[in-house]
């Protein structure tokens, strides 16, 4: 894999949990990069991935399994057997139907934020006790129908506990009910993805004039608020400042519990948050390191005798999604050799509009979706959209690309391809997950969701309605 000349990808992704040392890569990994050469030659034998198909999205299944059990193992490995615990994959990570029904055959189950996400979690099977709503801007009836289903429920803010007082006095309920809380421990490297900052705009925020106090008389009052919620952040927050967040939240519910007289809060949603290398091909900070900083930081959390629930989202599923897209056009400008390809704010907004925060490698492969060999030439790897900034890469050293190869960009499993943005009416992407047979060069593909058409962007962009302006 090639990364980018003058871009520390490893310190942008590692942060203060440590850049992986240069070497040899763990054997899964290496299998997983193996997995993913096999997947880009075979979209290409396939026809996924062509003329008529030029950018597409591949999802490693293998990869997203194992990413699961290994999330299961960790925390089994340091609480005490018979703990609860729910994982809870944050579905706005990678909202497709398919993948969060694969999460759930594996164990995993759903934290929503919309009703949007929801219905996508109920579409994939998910179950009510497995669920979670999570959200700065619940509606009533979102709030209604979180109850009526026995959902789950973290409140955000005292207006939003009073919505649920009131849903409370009308209906029972078997939904959990907790609130949300914002630590205020700091911030990470990425300022968007820090939600624990002094003024975050989730939860209640701890520190606060008069707030604490709010929270304990909050929940003497209401014997059925049995949760506390937070989450410190994701990519871009150093081990010190999770840790801290969520020892503020164990604190607090101890606190709780104490003035109760009884163990009024059973279970601690602790969040997710993560991050991704995303400078190798390393699968680094694992989940059993991560559970054991806990165990040792925060013991009375991981003691039993408090519920678990986390919400990973990019974690479970960023190392087992490709990105692949053909090469249209390859020109110069400026002594500057540059790739047009189709694959760029569409698929990647993130990289986009801020590649210092989010750069992804690339990787080179032929016509024929082959590794591609060569010396290395600094060239752009630039998008289909029509804007200067929409490059999916800058400056990277790669072998000379030519029309009809293809680029890839791994440990885009999670917030790229299936979130699409519609810049220049470019269609939705086709997504697809795969499975490398052992032995022989077999792959066998799923469609996860099909690539959209020409007629259904008309359809979205208000085609039924193209006289309803000329008609006022």
């Amino acid at each position: 894999m090639h990364t980018g000349a003058g871009v520390d990808l490893a310190a942008v992704a590692g942060d203060a949990w440590g850049a992986v040392a240069a070497g040899p890569l763990a054997p899964a990994d290496r299998e997983r990069v193996a997995r993913r050469d096999r997947a880009v030659r075979a979209a290409v034998a396939q026809g996924l991935l062509g003329p008529g198909t030029p950018v597409a999205g591949l999802l490693d299944v293998t990869g997203i399994r194992n990413a699961a059990a290994e999330l299961r193992a960790a925390f089994e490995a340091v609480l005490p057997p018979g703990t609860p615990v729910l994982h809870a994959f944050a579905v706005k990570a990678s909202p497709l139907v398919p993948v969060v029904r694969l999460l759930r055959a594996a164990g995993i189950g759903a934290e929503v934020a919309s009703a949007g996400e929801l219905a996508l979690a109920r579409a994939a099977g998910v179950p009510p006790e497995r669920t979670v709503l999570d959200s700065p801007a619940k509606t009533p009836a979102e709030l209604r129908e979180a109850l009526a289903m026995g959902i789950a429920v973290n409140a955000d803010n005292p207006q939003e506990l009073a919505r649920i007082d009131a849903l409370v006095r009308s209906a029972p309920t078997r939904s959990p009910l907790g609130v949300r809380v914002n630590p205020q421990v700091g911030g990470g490297s990425i300022g968007a993805l820090s939600t624990a900052t002094t003024t975050s705009k989730f939860g209640v925020a701890l520190r606060d004039a008069g707030a604490r106090e709010w929270l304990l008389r909050a929940y003497a009052e209401r014997p059925w608020l049995t949760r506390l919620h937070a989450h410190v952040g994701s990519q871009g927050i150093p081990p010190a400042l999770m840790v801290r967040g969520l020892g503020e939240v164990y604190a607090l519910a101890e606190e709780i519990n104490r003035r109760a007289g009884r163990r009024q809060v059973d279970t601690l949603d602790i969040g997710g948050g993560l991050p991704v290398d995303f400078g190798s091909d390393a699968s680094a900070p694992t989940y059993a390191r991560y559970a054991r900083l806990l165990a040792e930081a925060v013991p009375g959390l991981m003691d039993g005798r408090y519920g678990l629930v986390t919400e990973f989202g990019r974690s479970l599923l960023a190392k087992h999604g490709t990105l692949v897209a053909r090469v249209e056009y390859t020109k110069a400008a400026g002594g500057r050799a540059v790739a047009v390809t189709h694959a760029g704010v569409q698929v990647a907004t993130r990289t986009v509009y801020a590649p210092h925060a989010w750069p992804l490698r690339i990787a080179a492969y032929d016509a024929e979706g082959r590794p591609k060999e060569g010396p290395p030439v600094v060239q752009d790897v630039a998008g289909p959209a029509c804007f200067a900034g929409d490059l999916l890469a800058e400056g990277r050293p790669l072998p000379e690309l030519a029309p009809g190869d293809v680029v890839a960009a791994p440990d885009t499993g999670a917030y790229s391809f299936a979130h699409h943005y519609a810049y220049n009416s470019l269609p939705r992407v086709g997504v697809y997950g795969y499975v490398a047979e052992d032995g022989a060069d077999g792959v066998r593909f799923a469609t996860v969701r099909e690539p959209q058409t020409v007629r259904e962007i008309v359809a979205e962009s208000g085609g039924a309605h193209a006289s309803a302006l000329t008609h006022l």
